[in-house]
């Protein structure tokens, strides 16, 4: 027998050897893929059967609108103590500028017997004050908008995680089989926005791509290529698809890449939603009322208001989980006349949907988010005392609010020192909103896993994160 030698094996063997031992492990790893089905979830009863996730993008300006610190105005204008900010890291937007206090342009008032405390700029969210449970001490380790967003909505600031929506697809699936788990709804905006809405904020990351979130269009054809073209009727077009099908189950025996059998589905999906998404958003069979409660930019399509109509009907029809982005929270300059817009767009409507929920009977099993990826400082970018000021971003202590889903209404949680710049009592981490989102729906975090390069990876990370029982009944 001849004896392989190191320069043979290395000139010639690697070529071939190596190259198919890694076309091997590929297969292998094709097969894994295609093994992992969905866990067996709940693991718990769950509070919750659906969420929806109003998410402001830019950073909402916790100083304006939920935070009251009416000390500032003794500080307004002078520096912001080095003991408060504590070296904490800068934008390069306001690096090695005066950091200068700039009170809240607008006025604050206790709302409801729960005493929330809640902007002016804010009447309607207000009015719901008890059905809402305020966190007050979110924070994150992000400073910028595209990692802070990845960060918040896949608990990882890289891109390539799977998004929370795509989890609870691929975990929990859908109570409708003619609509997708996860859908997403973009404002259409009147004015452009500098900041863009990356498509791997709904992505499905190292997940199927079957799990990615479906974006609904504001136009006359919802999903794009939904419709038969013309001239192809309708048992021809399920005649073709069977044929695909054949094809591509032939194909999927060859190679067994999950993605095919993801194609698949997707097919057959498309198929069902040619039916269900013109019934979905033709809103003509909506009473006067919806419209009024909403507000009237709820009948221009597109707009934030409208697609919170939506969100409802999606709601009814079973929907996993619900994403609304609404942009241009990015207030560094102009902050009081361009926040005061940005609540115009959303107050009324983000209320409505709470209440709309409520009177329907479906708040008790549908977790409302509302929240951005992180606040704004307290001190003013620009002149301070401006109508032109503005707020950097801050990502040591920002405020959401949740709604139904089992969490705790009437209740405010967690405080800032008097400067809301850092939490003073009861921190809650973006790992653990997560961990607590995931709680209401009956998964326990650390056991809701997927395999990825020779990792299980889970939405809550490896780092500490815990279930926010305070936030939360039962």
């Amino acid at each position: 027998m001849n004896e392989t030698t190191r320069r043979y094996f290395l000139g010639q063997g690697a070529g071939i050897g190596l190259g198919a031992m890694a076309l091997n492990c590929l297969d292998q790893q094709s097969a894994s893929a295609t093994a992992i089905s969905p866990p067996e979830l709940p693991h718990f009863a769950a509070r919750a059967k659906r969420i929806i996730f109003l998410t402001q993008s830019g950073g909402p300006s916790q100083l304006e609108l939920f935070d009251d610190k009416p000390g500032l105005l003794d500080m307004a204008g002078k520096p912001l103590p080095e003991s408060v900010r504590g070296g904490q890291r800068l934008t390069g937007m306001t690096r090695g500028k005066p950091q200068l206090v700039m009170p809240a342009h607008s006025k604050f008032r206790q709302h409801g017997e729960s005493g929330a405390t809640v902007s002016n700029w804010l009447p309607h969210t207000a009015k719901v004050a008890d059905d809402l449970c305020f966190v007050k001490s979110m924070v994150t380790d992000q400073i910028n908008h595209a990692p802070a967003m990845t960060k918040f909505l896949t608990g990882h600031h890289l891109a390539g995680r799977p998004s929370m929506g795509s989890w609870f697809s691929y975990g929990l699936g859908s109570e409708n089989k003619d609509l997708p788990d996860y859908i997403v709804l973009l404002s259409k905006m009147s004015r452009g926005s500098d900041q863009p809405l990356y498509d791997h904020y709904w992505g499905s990351g190292f997940l199927p791509s079957v799990y990615q979130g479906v974006k609904l269009r504001s136009a006359a054809e919802p999903v794009l290529y939904l419709n038969d073209p013309p001239g192809m009727p309708r048992d021809l077009r399920r005649s073709m698809l069977d044929g695909l099908r054949e094809m591509n189950e032939i194909r999927h025996a060859e190679v067994n890449d999950p993605e095919v059998e993801t194609r698949i589905k997707q097919y057959e999906m498309a198929f069902r939603m040619q039916t269900s998404v013109p019934e979905l958003t033709d809103v003509s069979d909506e009473p006067e009322s919806t419209f009024k409660l909403y507000g009237p930019d709820s009948r221009r399509g597109g707009s934030y208001a409208a697609n919170c109509v939506l969100a409802r009907r999606l709601a009814e029809r079973g929907v996993r989980f619900i994403q609304l982005f609404h942009p241009d929270w990015d207030h560094h300059s102009r902050l009081k006349s361009w926040c005061t817009a940005r609540c115009r767009d959303t107050d009324q409507a983000s209320a409505a949907l709470v209440t709309d929920l409520k009177q329907r009977g479906l708040l008790e099993d549908t977790l409302v988010i509302w929240g951005g990826e992180f606040g704004r400082s307290v001190a003013g970018q620009g002149q301070w005392d401006s109508p032109e000021g503005g707020r950097d971003h801050h990502p040591r202590c920002f405020t959401m609010w949740m709604a139904g889903g089992g969490v705790r209404a009437g209740t405010t949680f967690g405080s800032t020192d008097e400067f809301s710049y850092n939490v003073a009592e009861n921190p809650v981490h973006v790992r653990d909103m997560h961990a607590t989102v995931m709680h209401q729906m009956g998964i326990d975090h650390e056991r809701f896993t997927y395999p990825s390069q020779g990792l299980d990876f889970r939405l809550t990370g490896v780092e500490e994160a815990r279930v926010m029982n305070e936030l939360v009944t039962g």
